[in-house]
């Protein structure tokens, strides 16, 4: 019995010198597993005689109760052991102040949000939204828009061209959103009232343009329509987006294929301390393209110019985004750089409605 005590013993102080509980759990299993040592005493209690059975059996039993109560002794001190850890690595400083949501953190990039703010004005208007692909073919980018083959005005769309394919002709990505006027006038019957916002593409780059950018055009086609409604609705438009009382226009003649007459809008403005301000001083600045469609272009979309005519017009959504909230370079648009998007961002919640202010 001597060398139970002394086995007894020595698994006791194994137990108390283990350090966590997978020690733990080899002490366990070398004493109490189907190999341990205690095990194998119990095993040699069949081959026993009835009398030494009763002693031995005993002790060895006794031995392993001891030692199976050691176990859960000490398993409960190492748990409160790592939860103390754990606890008290795992602080929480609770006079710091408490983080914001995400929806909060998270900011709506501006050219969604100016994209939204006009949507929802024209659509206060009576505006349908209309979206086109921005893979065109020349024919609803160039040719029906009254730009013959050769003609230079062509060249001033600086256009990214696809190879050719095996008959010559040539796809290309959108150089406006003009292609979706067309797509509406020859999918739909007049009268007709949409605007078209979308990416755009040319081959330019500096710190006002850049390669893909975004325009909003709109289309109005109906028997009554004339430039009274036109300069109405671009007016209506500027106060409301740029979200002052009174604002002062004037239209200047201008060349574009697809309106005649054409003209160009500037807007009454103050330019001070770098900040352009709208609605006073005694500035101009340029801010869009419109004109009456050319009936070459009702023609061509299958629209008698003899009982309908239209008004047209587009802006660049990335440029009145930089008049109105200021943005000095229009390459960090595209730059992904989320502390630019903090500053210039807006709350993902915030809807701009025309009730409770655009940029509120």
């Amino acid at each position: 019995m001597s060398d139970l005590a002394a086995l007894e013993q020595t698994i006791l102080n194994d137990i108390a010198a283990a350090g966590d509980e997978t020690a733990l759990e080899a002490v366990r299993v070398s004493a109490l597993g189907k190999k341990g040592s205690i095990s194998a005493l119990l095993a040699t209690l069949g081959k026993m005689s009835p009398d030494e059975r009763k002693t031995q059996g005993a002790a060895i039993n006794l031995a392993k109760d001891t030692v199976t109560e050691a176990l859960a002794a000490r398993r409960d001190i190492l748990k409160a052991a790592a939860l103390d850890a754990r606890l008290a690595s795992e602080t929480v400083d609770v006079t710091l102040p408490v983080r914001e949501p995400p929806a909060e953190v998270g900011r709506l990039h501006p050219l969604s949000q100016v994209t939204d703010e006009l949507t929802a004005i024209f659509a206060d208007m009576g505006f349908a939204i209309a979206e086109g692909p921005d893979i065109e073919t020349d024919d609803y980018n160039f040719t029906r828009l009254n730009f013959p083959v050769g003609h230079p005005a062509r060249e001033m769309h600086d256009t990214f061209f696809f190879h050719p394919k095996e008959d010559g002709s040539r796809l290309l990505l959108r150089t406006h959103t003009s292609p979706v006027q067309v797509r509406t006038m020859l999918s739909q019957k007049p009268p007709i009232r949409v605007i078209c916002p979308g990416r755009t593409y040319r081959i330019d780059s500096d710190a006002t343009h850049t390669p893909q950018f975004h325009q909003v055009e709109g289309l109005v086609i109906d028997k009554g329509s004339h430039l009274g409604h036109l300069k109405w609705i671009l007016h209506e438009f500027c106060k409301a987006f740029f979200e002052v009382d009174h604002i002062n226009m004037r239209f200047r003649p201008s060349f574009f294929p697809f309106t005649e007459p054409s003209l160009e809008v500037d807007i009454q403005c103050r330019r001070d301390k770098g900040e352009i301000r709208f609605g006073e001083g005694e500035d101009w600045l340029e801010i869009l393209g419109c004109g009456m469609v050319h009936p070459n272009v009702l023609r061509a979309c299958g629209i008698d110019p003899d009982e309908y005519q239209g008004f047209a017009w587009g802006m660049g959504i990335d440029r009145i985004a930089m008049l109105k909230y200021g943005m000095p370079d229009l390459r960090a648009f595209f730059d992904a750089d989320v502390r630019w998007l903090a500053h210039y961002g807006f709350r993902p919640l915030d809807f701009p409605t025309l009730a409770g202010g655009l940029s509120s």
